[in-house]
């Protein structure tokens, strides 16, 4: 794509060492030293230019630079000027916008939007772990989250040029699993979700409710009968049971096997329906009771090495004071892993299943120590690839107190979610009477919906925490992802009306206008946009970038007559601008996981 900014850059950085040479001062300027800024007032100009850096090798005032520097540079497409410390440069509006809309019309195609991506093919191969379930209930919430958060990076590293493979563990063993299977197992009456028209996952997650208050009530006795309250649930039945359940299953009891088998497929079955519903996918499951033995040997062989060391008790634990960390216990007493030693195993089985330069675990930002942990400590076991693995670590997510409440009155499930913001865009929908215009109503509505919770999760950076606002999301106006899909459905139905196909002789040239002019050089970021959020891992930057597209060319759409514009080059030539603002549109919804609408 074509960087007016780096080849300026060149420019300024030929001028600035002109000076220097004319100076005696035997050094040279790389064009990444030249800072480019956008000035704060566009009447000052398209691209600035500080001289401050040069001002001590040059022992001159940046003024004094910036008015010499300005002078030396002729024959250029455009304007310089020195304005104090600064050098301004104004594009030739003419020349630029042709450049850069031709260049994205050709290479756009049927299937891709090439102008996206801001390389070819880097042959680096990343690995992105999101979701990460458990199979006693259902997603949530904070599943929703994380999910945006692992689908946009893994499509923005793509766009990248990476070749990326994206992975889900799912955490299907372990006493949470045992309480939702004890409580079927005494309360289910051979119910299925069939029978009782539940959503599979839903059904499951019930049972864990029912445990979790059978526990809560037996825990009030337990404590009125004078147990200490803390430590009250762990001793009672139905939590005993449960442990009686998990030492079965680990066992290889038949009887609990099949039991574990049934309900963790009724979880699984109804958690990939909200993945294929949301448009999240992976490219390889993994589970928790495959994997969980993994990891034991390695922490033998670092004991063998003296990485780690044996205590009194017979646990196997290794000293990080030297990393400024705590000491961490690798093996309990009785030989058995514990989370982070399950941890080594399947990263290791990872990188030999997938040899990746890089692996990313989308998790939340409470887990920030664990990661630190596991990776010094894969490093200390001699992999060298530990240095590539990284902890994509994202805030917690809030609704407004007395929104929604879920059936436990502590997270919300992804479907109640998703339901309730779906209700919202049909009824708005047939307020405005628009269930004609839109096709299928219902269909529609949903797709606002993701629009609408997909752009509001991803439009604030990763690592901040962030409250969820329903209503507000689905505002129609303002930063929300229903005003950016109105821009698209605008754009199609303009484009729609027009009759015109293809952008075959339109003169770019034309468009010259302030508000032609803006759209022209936000549509030039682009590229640039997808690699810095390539680059931080950050899917907010796209997020940014739509809006303050869409709010550009909603100035333009209000400013410049499209199609009823008499001088018909020019209506022709606004006409492809919005086609290529479309282009960009599609792309970039894409990557923020948000459905393009061609109606609203």
């Amino acid at each position: 794509m074509f960087d007016y900014k780096e080849t300026w850059k060149k420019i300024i950085a030929g001028a600035v060492n002109k000076l220097l040479n004319e100076a005696g001062i035997n050094e040279t300027i790389d064009d990444d030293k030249i800072i480019a800024e956008n000035p704060p007032d566009p009447g000052m100009g398209d691209i600035g230019f500080p001289m401050f850096s040069f001002s001590k090798i040059l022992r001159k005032g940046p003024p004094q630079i910036a008015k010499v520097v300005a002078e030396s540079i002729k024959d250029v497409s455009g304007t310089v000027e020195a304005q104090g410390p600064y050098i301004n440069v104004r594009l030739d509006r003419s020349k630029t916008s042709k450049v850069i809309l031709e260049e994205i019309f050709k290479n756009k195609t049927a299937d891709n939007f090439a102008f996206a991506r801001p390389g070819t093919k880097t042959g680096r191969k990343v690995m992105v772990e999101f979701s990460s379930p458990n199979t006693n209930k259902p997603l949530h919430l904070g599943h929703l989250r994380n999910n945006v958060l692992g689908e946009s990076v893994s499509r923005i590293l793509k766009a990248g040029g990476a070749e990326v493979r994206k992975v889900c563990i799912i955490n299907d063993r372990g006493i949470h699993i045992c309480k939702s299977m004890l409580a079927y197992k005494e309360q289910g009456q051979g119910k299925t979700p069939e029978s009782e028209n539940i959503k599979s996952d839903r059904f499951v997650g019930d049972f864990y409710v029912l445990f979790s208050r059978d526990v809560k009530k037996e825990a009030e006795q337990l404590i009125a009968h004078g147990i200490e309250k803390e430590g009250a649930e762990a001793k009672t039945q139905s939590m005993q049971k449960a442990q009686e359940l998990l030492r079965a299953w680990e066992a290889g009891d038949s009887e609990t096997v099949e039991l574990w088998k049934k309900m963790n497929k009724w979880s699984i079955d109804g958690m990939k329906k909200t993945y294929e519903r949301t448009g999240i996918s992976f490219d390889k499951y993994y589970y928790e009771s495959e994997t969980y033995m993994l990891g034991k040997d390695e922490v033998l062989k670092g004991l063998e090495k003296g990485i780690f060391y044996k205590q009194e008790d017979g646990a196997v634990a290794v000293d990080l004071s030297e990393e400024k960390l705590d000491k961490k216990i690798l093996l309990r007493s009785d030989g058995t892993s514990i989370y982070i030693t399950q941890d080594f195993g399947t990263a290791i089985n990872r990188h030999e299943d997938w040899q990746f330069d890089q692996m990313i675990y989308v998790v939340g930002s409470e887990q920030q120590y664990h990661f630190k942990v596991l990776f010094i400590l894969l490093e200390k076991l001699g992999y060298s690839w530990a240095k590539s693995l990284h902890h994509l670590s994202y805030g917690m997510v809030y609704l407004p107190e007395g929104t929604m409440k879920s059936r436990e009155g502590t997270v919300v499930d992804a479907d109640d979610l998703i339901d309730s913001l779906r209700d919202l865009a049909l009824a708005e929908i047939k307020e405005k009477g628009r269930e004609e215009d839109v096709g299928d109503p219902d269909e529609v509505a949903e797709k606002v919906a993701l629009g609408a919770l997909h752009y509001y999760l991803l439009q604030t950076s990763p690592v901040k925490d962030m409250l969820f606002d329903p209503k507000e999301s689905l505002s129609f106006t303002g930063n929300t992802g229903p005003y950016l899909q109105y821009m698209g459905a605008r754009i199609s139905s303009m484009i729609r009306k027009s009759k015109e196909q293809d952008c075959a002789n339109a003169d770019f040239s034309l468009l010259t206008t302030d508000s032609e002019w803006e759209l022209v050089k936000i549509l030039a970021e682009y590229p640039f946009t997808v690699s810095d959020a390539a680059q931080y891992l950050d899917p907010s930057r796209i997020a940014g970038y739509l809006y303050e597209l869409s709010k550009a060319f909603s100035r333009f759409y209000h400013e410049c007559p499209i199609i009823t514009c008499e001088d018909k080059s020019l209506s022709k030539a606004r006409l492809e601008l919005s086609r290529a603002v479309m282009f960009v549109l599609k792309d970039a919804f894409y990557l923020a996981c948000i459905p393009f609408l061609e109606v609203m």
